[in-house]
């Protein structure tokens, strides 16, 4: 169980038992864009890369799996999609939520899958490697171009089969932007969302796997997390029946596709390109590899707007309790009702939230308003009570097996 100390003032590090207002220190691993970081006021937080108390910890590719995570700190937050270098389960063991944020950086996502479309059906890639290998200084370079140009002729997307593995926020996008273009898409998504459903367009038909998108599709983007279901999604079996010239795409994480198999397939067939996003020893320079140095989420607009949405989400967290976008805890909103606010997590397993409202009940707690939650093996509480909460009590929570972190949030000051 987290040690979260006996109150907002120790907890969170500020001073407000000294008569101060409550501050939170947020240590800061990448640069972050300074539009996210303006989302945490001053006069309340501070930022910075050498915070000796970190409450809650900003992060974009920094590997955290080795690093010695402060017991300060109650949240982390990926200025991003993807938290493959952040240890989720250590943090859900100690009652952490890591944030990430999905969708802030679709649209650049988006905009590169049909650049890399592009580069492979117009040869674009080796008809650059030919230009650059030309020498300016022969006279007759423009002829030289003339007869080059025949080795590159592509072709154009209109007509061709998209095929999409993964329709979330990116997919959806993909597959609008697709149909914009005169191609047909065929999308397969096994556990598609609802406002996914929603926003995908009515002209994508369905498929039953990733093994019939990959079969009938003339071009394949992938955009799946990376989990033990989706590693080797494409693999030797299911390339292998891929159509006589089809275009694999990989934006989404480098271990969805089995490299191996890949290779294998644009050596004997039926691949005619892999564009990716993840290059490694064995893809650099390979005559049928587009691989491009991990620019998908690299816009001023989308680090932007990945850094307003995970800063928005921490403070919200540190200072309601409210988690939005959190990859280990469930989704829990509740208006503030009362000045005073208690949020608990704690293994999902039966008469713990019993326990909790006994506790509060025999301190004489009147309980105003409740939220409870779970997701997996976690279970997040917010309580809104009409009345200080002593820390007495708080440790009386605290010592109920299964809970994990205790968090006491008193209304903030208003600025």
């Amino acid at each position: 169980m987290a040690d979260e100390t006996l109150g907002p003032s120790r907890l969170e590090s500020g001073p407000a038992a000294a008569g101060g207002p409550l501050r939170y220190e947020v240590l800061v691993l990448n640069q972050i864009s300074p539009n996210g970081l303006k989302r945490l006021p001053a006069d309340r937080y501070t930022v910075g890369k050498d915070v000796p108390h970190p409450v809650a910890v900003l992060v974009r590719s920094a590997d955290m799996h080795a690093m010695d995570i402060p017991a300060s700190v109650r949240a982390i937050g990926r200025a991003g999609a993807g938290t493959n270098n952040i240890p989720v389960d250590a943090m859900s063991a100690r009652g952490v939520p890591v944030f990430n944020a999905p969708g802030a950086n679709a649209n650049a996502v988006k905009e590169l899958v049909l650049a890399g479309m592009l580069l492979a059906a117009r040869n674009l890639a080796p008809a650059l490697r030919f230009v650059a290998a030309l020498d300016p200084t022969l006279p007759d370079m423009d002829k030289a171009v003339e007869e080059g140009k025949k080795a590159f002729a592509g072709y154009e997307l209109a007509g061709q089969t998209l095929g999409i593995v993964g329709l979330g926020k990116v997919g959806c996008l993909v597959a609008d932007a697709a149909i914009k273009l005169g191609m047909d898409v065929l999308g397969f998504d096994p556990h598609i969302t609802v406002d996914a459903a929603w926003s995908l367009p009515a002209q994508v038909r369905r498929a039953a796997s990733a093994a019939e998108v990959l079969k009938h599709a003339d071009f394949v983007t992938l955009h799946v997390p990376l989990v033990a279901a989706t590693r080797d999604l494409v693999n030797a079996d299911n390339v292998a029946q891929m159509k006589p010239g089809a275009v694999l795409l990989n934006f989404s994480r480098e271990g969805v596709v089995n490299e191996a198999a890949v290779l294998a397939a644009l050596s004997a067939g039926p691949l005619a390109c892999y564009v990716c996003d993840f290059p490694s020893a064995a893809l650099n320079r390979h005559g049928k590899v587009i691989a491009l140095p991990h620019l998908g989420a690299s816009t001023r607009e989308a680090e932007e707007n990945c850094a307003v949405m995970v800063a928005d989400q921490l403070r919200n967290y540190l200072e309601h309790g409210v988690v939005v976008n959190a990859v280990n805890f469930p989704h829990v909103e509740m208006a503030r009702e009362s000045a005073y606010r208690v949020a608990i997590a704690n293994a999902n397993v039966p008469n713990k939230l019993g326990q909790i409202s006994t506790a509060m009940a025999n301190a004489g707690l009147n309980i105003h308003n409740m939220v409870n939650k779970s997701r997996g093996e976690m279970a997040y509480t917010l309580v809104d009570v009409d009345s200080a909460v002593e820390p007495a009590v708080l440790d009386n929570i605290r010592a109920i097996a299964g809970v994990l972190s205790v968090r006491y949030l008193p209304q903030p000051e208003t600025p």
